[in-house]
């Protein structure tokens, strides 16, 4: 089941997912599953799923009623299919293909939840890395930040949430975008490291058809304590998959 340069890594709860050095995921893929976790009966689409680590989080002790993962690279789309296979996992359908070109693919206005773990740094900007795996994730050479939003938009029903994480210095490409879908931020946390740092990430919530009636700013998530052990709440978020991670 495994090809080269690929491995199994286990979530926790007996739920393992494949990786390889093309396509793994990071503390921010963690934080985001915790941070957008669905109720039962929802329906969710995840876009840029990459090797399918949110939407097999989730699958470790709440499983949502189904999840789209959408991923434009195949050799993602394989690992994850493989995957869900070997947990013998029923509701998660995966479809390859650019997220700007779901037409005829996905029911638009029919998801509850919506959630991406998008690339961090604008087209131009910053070191691109050769790999095309990474430049994909990392860079927006395949879609933009408003692309991102505005397929979302498309696909959420009345009330329907957004939920993403992204660097701080693009909270205001972020929160600008969401209004011009249609869709009001309303709930937003800071990630540091420690008290010393400042933010490194933030996660963010949106409600398509929301009310411009407060943002609500949750306390600030400390991934480590002091002497740079993770912190309790950190932790508490890895859960189960902790055992394998320390």
């Amino acid at each position: 089941m495994l090809k080269d340069g690929e491995k199994w890594e286990p979530l926790g709860n007996g739920i393992k997912i494949i990786v390889s050095d093309e396509h793994k995921f990071w503390t921010d893929t963690v934080l985001l599953a915790n941070f957008a976790m669905p109720k039962k009966n929802d329906k969710v689409c995840d876009l840029g799923t990459g090797c399918g680590a949110i939407p097999l989080i989730w699958s470790r002790e709440r499983v949502p009623k189904s999840v789209t993962a959408v991923e434009i690279q195949e050799n993602a789309c394989s690992m994850l299919e493989r995957s869900i296979a070997l947990n013998r996992i029923e509701n998660i359908t995966v479809i390859h293909a650019d997220l700007r070109e779901l037409d005829g693919l996905v029911q638009y206005s029919s998801y509850d939840m919506v959630v991406c773990n998008p690339p961090y740094k604008a087209a131009g900007s910053g070191i691109v890395n050769p790999e095309n795996s990474h430049k994909i994730a990392r860079h927006e050479c395949s879609c933009t930040m408003e692309d991102i939003i505005h397929t979302a938009s498309r696909l959420l029903n009345y009330s329907g949430k957004l939920c993403m994480c992204q660097r701080p210095e693009r909270l205001c490409d972020v929160m600008t975008a969401m209004r011009k879908y249609d869709i009001e931020p309303k709930r937003l946390r800071f990630v540091q490291q420690r008290p010393t740092k400042a933010p490194k990430l933030f996660l963010m919530e949106g409600r398509r058809g929301g009310k411009p009636n407060g943002l609500m700013v949750e306390p600030v998530l400390f991934i480590e304590k002091e002497g740079g052990a993770f912190s309790d709440e950190m932790l508490q978020i890895y859960g189960a998959y902790k055992e394998g991670y320390l």
